[in-house]
This record gives structure tokens, sequence and C-alpha cells, in this order.
């Protein structure tokens, strides 16, 4: 059974300012720190936040069948601000996901304002349809909000004359 999930979350910071945390490596660092609760930690286990980057994603203690997994950076377009991440290995996958990709995309909607896009597309196996309802879309518009929030704190000051 294939599927997907989608969440859009509009925010006044442009778009060059969310790329440069979701089209970078930043988003990495940044999540364990803005969102604990959901994941523990992410290390890199080889690139620099280009196409073929590997992350193991690590969850904290008490998310039943969900330790750890890793993921692949299939896609990273700078120009369009899209990046695509597939788990290639763990727990995610085995539990029955045969296929999960999550597409960030960062969307101009003016000079100052922008829609940040998030979508999980993802294939289970027939024999398990229970884990159809596992997949949610909550942490990634949890990190959506928490990018748009760290991004205008952080803000280099605009000159005032």
């Amino acid at each position: 059974m294939k599927g997907s999930k989608v969440h859009e979350h509009e925010t006044d910071v442009p778009v060059s300012e969310l790329w440069a945390i979701y089209g970078s490596l930043l988003a990495a660092k940044l999540l364990p720190e803005l969102l604990p609760h959901v994941l523990a930690k992410v290390e890199l286990v080889s690139g620099e936040g280009g196409v073929g980057t590997i992350l193991k994603i690590i969850f904290p203690p008490g998310i039943p069948g969900l330790q750890s997994y890793t993921e692949k950076f299939i896609k990273v377009d700078n120009e369009n601000y899209i990046k695509e991440v597939k788990a290639v290995e763990g727990d995610i996958l085995k539990l029955g996901f045969m296929y999960y990709m999550v597409r960030l995309e960062i969307i101009s909607k003016g000079p100052n304002s922008s829609v940040i896009r998030s979508t999980i597309e993802y294939e289970v196996d027939d024999a398990h349809p229970e884990l159809e309802p596992m997949v949610g879309i909550a942490v990634l518009a949890a990190a959506a909000e928490k990018f748009s929030e760290h991004a205008k704190e952080n803000k280099a000051p605009q000159s005032t004359y």
C-alpha cells in the first residue's frame, strides 16, 4: 500500500533564510536541540550535506519499535529549494515500511514570506496495514515551526540607514 501525507507551514521568513537551515546540515544539528522529545541525536555518518549524505537518526527512549534509522539525501536542489531524504536502513524499514521518503520544499510567497511544504511518501507491505496510521506529519510540522522561529531569532540585524 502506497501513500503520502503533506503539511504546509506559512511563515514570514524569506526562502533564503529557511534554506540556510533546510538545505544544509544545520537542520540535523538543530532538530535534537529544538525537539529533544522527538529526536535524541542525529549523527553524520558520511557526506557534507549534499546528495549522498548519510545521517543516523536516534530517537529518545520510549517510542515503541523505533530506536534509530539511517537516511540518505537523494536530492538537494539549491535552485528550487527542495531536499529529499530516504530511509535506507534501520527500524523504520524493520517495522515493515518498504519505502519511506521525506521531501522538504521551501516555496517563496514574496520577499519576506515562504511556505514550508513537508511531504512523506511511503509504501507499506500489504501484510502490515497497521503501519499506515503510524505515518505522522506532526514531527515535520513541529520542525517547520521551530525552524521558522529559529530563523527569526537568529536573523542578522538590518541596517536602519
